[in-house]
């Protein structure tokens, strides 16, 4: 996975939203909005958009696409990890900006996020969304999920895990659902545990300085110690 980083100033339906799956190696690009990132996921000239920061999200993201010769016409899915402030808070901008794109959050936390004019998608375990597998990861909300690419062994975590960087306690490098920002511990630990059966090689965080090969085995510590 590739990233590029940029730095944002910014102050339903009843079907799952599954897409046929598009070709070419998969690249991660970083929107950092400071405390939060969201992230570009490209294949080829196809782009899926997991998670949305805040305020001008689109602002932030039309850059990347750019530097990638794409606009936004390339977007096809917009992921949606979890229903809290920080990462629906750009959703009118890039709801906006990216026109057909299939917008999609876990099924238990599509009340919590609104999209005006646009529905949502449910997504359930084990979807299918531009090419990579939704992982039910509830704990942290209760319809949190996750995005796991098999073949590039990339998991975007949203806040199921977070990484260096943040204030929160951390096992060699990574941690769990923030304490104080989780709904219900017992199963966020366990969505730890199930993060850890799939053995990713790269984690993406919602909260921290992601952990680009060798992840694997610092998640099962993490998954061990919980």
């Amino acid at each position: 996975a590739t990233t590029t980083t940029t730095q944002a100033t910014t102050t339903t339906s009843e079907a799952p939203a599954t897409t046929v799956a598009p070709t070419g190696d998969l690249s991660v690009e970083r929107v950092s909005f400071g405390f939060v990132s969201a992230y570009v996921l490209v294949r080829g000239t196809e782009v899926a958009i997991v998670d949305t920061g805040q305020g001008n999200a689109a602002g932030a993201i039309e850059p990347i696409l750019a530097e990638l010769g794409l606009g936004w016409d390339a977007v096809g899915s917009v992921v949606l990890t979890h229903r809290h402030g920080d990462h629906v808070g750009g959703l009118s901008s890039v709801a906006e900006a990216s026109g057909e794109a299939v917008i999609s959050a876990g099924v238990a936390d599509l009340g919590g996020i609104n999209a005006p004019g646009r529905a949502i998608e449910p997504l359930e375990d084990g979807d299918t969304v531009f090419g990579s597998t939704i992982v039910a990861t509830p704990g942290h909300t209760d319809g949190h999920i996750c995005v796991f690419d098999p073949v590039a062994s990339v998991l975007v975590a949203g806040d199921a895990l977070v990484g260096e960087g943040t204030p929160f306690p951390l096992v060699d490098g990574i941690g769990g659902s923030p304490p104080e920002f989780t709904s219900d511990a017992d199963a966020a630990n366990e969505s730890v545990r199930k993060l850890a059966a799939l053995e990713p090689d790269t984690i993406w965080f919602g909260h921290g300085e992601p952990i680009v090969g060798g992840a694997a085995a610092k998640l099962t510590a993490l998954a061990a110690s919980l």
